[in-house]
């Protein structure tokens, strides 16, 4: 009997980006949900899966992975007949690995904003300083897709790729902070992944961003 494929996810995290990628493969994992607020994370049971309390964790192939730039590394390498990342030595390797990881670079931006905009309790705590900063090197940051995507529709000319799931779910939550209407390619490509049946799919199964309270997020005065 296959071992059953389980993702440990909290909705609205970088877990969307794995959830999608395995519904793109075909697999079918139990998803365990987690409340991010309610200290499910630091509890020695899931402590023993990530070491740093964090999601998403994979388990798979009797593997327990974590990282979502790792666990979309491996799942495209142990199954490259699904098509989903140029394998070594293959044309576009090396494009896809910089646009899998850059995808993290936004995503740490964000990360930052997510922090100073939503997490913190009290909001005499936001520095309106980091916030500008940290907003205009993510409007930066978008500026080299938005070049790319002027000539091809997804981030590799071969066409859809694992990289493209691991940059749709930091465009989802960069739109809080930075106005699309600068990046018209960019928003064409948003649209374009997310009409995608495994998105769907995903979005319907766990949700995206849940914890925002407004669909955008001014920089503070001050």
């Amino acid at each position: 009997m296959q071992e059953p494929i389980r993702l440990h996810s909290v909705a609205g995290s970088r877990s969307f980006r794995v959830l999608w990628l395995l519904y793109e493969m075909g697999l079918e994992p139990e998803v365990i949900s987690y409340d991010i607020a309610g200290g499910d994370l630091r509890g020695p049971e899931f402590l023993g899966l990530s070491p740093a309390g964090r999601v998403p964790v994979l388990e798979i192939d009797g593997q327990v992975l974590f990282e979502s730039g790792a666990i979309t590394e491996y799942l495209c390498e142990t199954r490259p007949e699904k098509g989903l990342a140029p394998m070594p030595g293959e044309a576009e390797r090396a494009q896809y690995l910089t646009w899998l990881h850059y995808a993290e670079t936004i995503g740490v931006l964000i990360q930052n904003l997510n922090l100073q905009q939503v997490f913190l309790p009290d909001p005499a705590m936001r520095s309106p300083t980091v916030i500008g900063i940290e907003v205009k090197r993510l409007a930066v940051s978008l500026k080299p897709l938005e070049r790319v995507l002027g000539e091809q529709e997804y981030l590799l000319r071969r066409g859809f790729s694992a990289a493209d799931t691991m940059m749709g779910f930091t465009l989802e939550s960069a739109r809080h902070y930075v106005r699309f209407e600068r990046f018209s390619r960019l928003s064409a490509y948003k649209a374009r992944i997310e009409a995608r049946p495994a998105y769907q799919r995903a979005l319907e199964a766990e949700g995206l961003q849940q914890f925002y309270d407004r669909e955008f997020y001014e920089v503070p005065e001050g």
